[in-house]
């Protein structure tokens, strides 16, 4: 489970970058409960925070860099952002954004892994991250799609230290590959990465790709507020046995996320 006591190599924050950011907003709201609080001015609304229950759950961003595809960017909490980008470099990943102070309140930075997968970290100042997880209408999971799930274990384990466990998926569907952060304990795990098909990862344009899992009370209506606000559904709404009842769906920007209602017990 994902938790807001943000351990290194545990996810900490996440944020949309989106070509409209009221739209966005608004469908969010719709689905997951968020409200939208700007940190911009006036209608174009460049950029701001999303709250559940008055708790700060995620960010939202105009997509500015040509040629990227609206998606959901998560950040990983590190100790040293510095450290954490050389060790990217050596295990073959690529700097998309060199570390860098935002103001007071932390430092981040962005990668690529080998084979294209996004993710960033963050090194916490007066910010530590999102202030709500692992509950309905928040971050409960996070999962990467690759081509190559060793290649992938590697140099996630190099640059985080995390440990893996696997496990057989239902009907020969293939090996789960489980993620825990270093020194957790094996409840505290926080996401999952899966070995796809090359047709699987289309909308990335062939490159891995990670995404998030949000908690819902109730996933066949989160399904239909998704529908009702111009997203649209890849797979499900499907029961997977000891974990819940989940769809993965797309914005209407087609940025993908996936609703898991989590099993009882």
């Amino acid at each position: 489970m994902i938790t807001t006591d943000l351990a290194p190599g545990s996810p900490c924050w996440l944020d949309l970058g989106a070509p409209d950011v009221p739209a966005a907003a608004a469908f969010y709201g719709a689905v997951l409960g968020w409200e939208y609080e700007s940190m911009g001015a006036g209608e174009d609304m460049d950029g701001g925070m999303f709250r559940k229950d008055g708790k700060i759950v995620a960010g939202l961003g105009r997509l500015t860099e040509e040629g990227a595809r609206p998606a959901w960017m998560i950040y990983y909490s590190v100790t040293d952002a510095d450290a954490t980008t050389r060790a990217v470099e050596r295990a073959g990943g690529t700097v998309r954004l060199a570390p860098r102070d935002l103001d007071d309140w932390g430092r981040m930075a962005q990668y690529s892994d080998p084979a294209g997968g996004q993710f960033a970290v963050w090194q916490a100042g007066k910010n530590s991250g999102f202030e709500l997880a692992d509950e309905p209408g928040s971050l409960t999971w996070a999962e990467l799609y690759t081509r190559d799930a060793a290649a992938a274990k590697e140099f996630y384990g190099g640059v985080f230290d995390w440990w893996y466990s696997d496990m057989e998926m239902p009907g020969g569907g293939g090996a789960y590959t489980l993620i825990t952060a270093p020194g957790l304990p094996e409840e505290r795990m926080q996401g999952g990465l899966m070995e796809v098909r090359e047709e699987d990862l289309a909308l990335a344009g062939g490159r891995s790709y990670w995404h998030p899992v949000f908690a819902v009370a109730d996933c066949d209506a989160a399904v239909a507020k998704v529908t009702e606000n111009g997203g649209s559904v890849q797979m499900g709404p499907d029961d997977a046995e000891g974990v819940g009842r989940l769809a993965v769906c797309l914005d209407p920007a087609n940025a993908d996320f996936v609703v898991l209602a989590p099993a009882e017990g």
